[in-house]
């Protein structure tokens, strides 16, 4: 008999809002538009049937507005496969579907659909960071994301102003009249209001956004959207790579970790120094600059993926045992073992706190019941039970760890496998803006590294800096060490080192000779895309230069710092 739907039920918003899937960030980002525009709710839309000739045709009946359409068809349809529609099964006959616009406005959420423009909850893990980021913060950085990507659009009539310039392939979609679509709504019941479980993360995202966003009068429109997609799913992939580091460990001490209270966490986006403060759940990462395989320089990138990889499964049975603990604590407050009403929130640390030797009867008899119900499930017809799970029952362990262990045996690989695909669809594996590489080949090693496009987004973070006094940020030179030290200490990138406990200790001969190597690649790199500067050997002349000058006339404000 198959397992029931509660006992195999992963999903727990109090450590992420995602559903473990592979990820499209057109997607994602569409779907945040639909939560921005609802005040974090998921927008309702009733038609979903859309199709490259109905966005064609809409185009050809506006000769005025698109002239020789109807003459170059062809043309046109080729143009908006291209560059204006996020296709699912691209290039695959009658396979391929519209899943939406690309997202370079926000009104493209309601033309989406749904069945094929499907984000996984990363938009509203994204949506509720922010919100509950400390200071406000977040809250300002969705202001801005708003204001961004609903321009030419009065927040108040949601009519279009012709007086507002925008780029060319934004035009386009917005003579997609909101006639064209069914009434769009809010979702009800659509919304969890669940804070991240790392408050410090979400400040950091939320920094990033708006230091971004001083960009967005100088950076053309699509640009700023690829950086914008690039940086959020850098922020989510980072976000999960310290969950796999730090739910593990709130399990171990049974949610008594005070360093992860809000008002507690050591975090400080906008310091200048220390951002991380004395967080003891830091993740480092060493990046291969080069992108060689068959180096040290990728032999070393290659064991810190490979760490962070095998924290998975330790994750999976944490994650497992936190969301079965929280059905348990639920078991409780209904039956009045808690203090509080049935509808109490409870935070990941107070739901782990149940593991304490306090609540021991109530927890064997709550999971003797699961367990029973769970073999009675999996017995066969002449009542035996899978190999596995006998070992498991034989290793005399109690009953919430015995049934934990019985969901690892048949339920770990699985999740395991989605949330290995997750991660690398976050991490934008062998594609722009990639943090990972992977031959293609079988059983190929993952790496990490630092795609151009990637680094062309952080050096435009690196180089603002945040005045307090005038409440704005500026843009200033700034040494290759600096930057180096930023992406360290604010990312945990790792170039010219090696993160000592994160998968190495103390570096080797070779080991100091590849870290010179990759720095020299480093600079290279920051030669090719035009931010570097060396007019001599002198250390002090090697100096990254801004590309666009904030500060030197008047910027959009920053609305602070966290």
């Amino acid at each position: 008999m198959a397992l029931k739907s509660r006992d195999k039920h992963f999903r727990l918003p109090k450590i992420s809002m995602l559903d473990f899937k592979t990820l499209e960030m057109d997607r994602v980002m569409t779907g945040l538009f639909a939560r921005v525009a609802h005040l974090g709710h998921e927008s309702r839309l009733a038609d979903n049937t859309k199709t490259i000739d109905t966005f064609l045709g809409h185009f050809l009946s506006q000769p005025e507005k698109f002239k020789d359409f109807a003459k170059f068809q062809e043309v046109a349809r080729g143009w908006l496969e291209t560059h204006l529609l996020d296709l699912v099964h691209r290039g695959k006959g009658e396979n391929q579907k519209v899943a939406a616009p690309r997202p370079l406005h926000g009104n493209t959420y309601r033309f989406r659909n749904p069945y094929h423009c499907r984000d996984y909850g990363a938009a509203q893990h994204i949506y509720e960071s922010l919100w509950h980021a400390r200071g406000g913060i977040g809250r300002r950085a969705l202001d801005r994301l708003k204001s961004f990507f609903f321009q030419r659009i009065d927040p108040n009539t949601g009519k279009e102003d012709p007086n507002v310039v925008v780029d060319v392939e934004t035009q386009a979609l917005l003579s997609l009249t909101p006639e064209d679509v069914s009434t769009d709504a809010p979702k009800a019941g659509s919304r969890e209001v669940t804070p991240p479980l790392c408050v410090g993360a979400a400040d950091l995202l939320a920094d990033d956004i708006l230091r971004l966003l001083q960009y967005q009068a100088k950076i053309p429109r699509t640009v700023m959207v690829e950086y914008l997609k690039i940086l959020l799913a850098f922020h989510l992939a980072l976000y999960h790579l310290r969950l796999f580091k730090l739910v593990p460990e709130l399990v171990r001490r049974k949610g008594l970790e005070p360093t992860c209270e809000a008002a507690k966490c050591p975090m400080r986006p906008g310091a200048e120094e220390k951002p991380n403060g004395d967080c003891p759940y830091l993740i480092g990462l060493f990046l291969d600059v080069q992108n060689q395989p068959g180096t040290r320089i990728s032999e070393l990138a290659e064991t810190s993926a490979e760490l962070h990889y095998r924290r998975i499964p330790t994750f999976v049975r944490a994650y497992f045992l936190t969301k079965k603990m929280d059905e348990f604590a639920q078991h409780m407050l209904q039956f009045g073992r808690l203090q509080g009403g049935a509808n109490r929130a409870l935070s990941v640390s107070q739901v782990l706190r149940l593991l304490d030797d306090c609540h021991t009867v109530d927890r064997e008899q709550y999971f003797g019941a699961r367990l029973l119900s769970l073999k009675e499930d999996m017995a066969g017809e002449d009542d035996t039970l899978d190999p596995e799970i006998q070992a498991t029952l034989r290793l005399g362990l109690d009953q919430l760890n015995t049934y934990i262990e019985c969901l690892m045996a048949l339920r770990g690989d699985f999740q395991r496998s989605f949330i290995v695909k997750a991660l690398d669809a976050l991490l934008l594996k062998n594609r722009p803006g990639a943090l990972l590489a992977q031959a293609r080949s079988a059983r190929a090693p993952r790496r990490f590294i630092l795609d151009s496009r990637l680094l062309e987004v952080l050096l435009q973070l690196a180089v603002l800096r945040y005045d307090a006094g005038s409440g704005r940020y500026f843009s200033e030179e700034i040494q290759i060490d600096r930057l180096l030290a930023f992406l360290r200490d604010r990312y945990g990138l790792y170039i010219d080192a090696l993160p000592i406990g994160e998968g190495f200790g103390e570096p080797s001969i070779a080991d100091r000779e590849a870290l010179r190597q990759n720095k020299a690649a480093f600079k290279n790199k920051l030669r090719e895309i035009g931010f570097f500067q060396d007019l001599s050997d002198a250390y002090v002349t090697q100096h990254v230069t801004p590309r666009y000058r904030i500060g030197a006339e008047p910027a959009v404000p920053a609305g602070g710092a966290a």
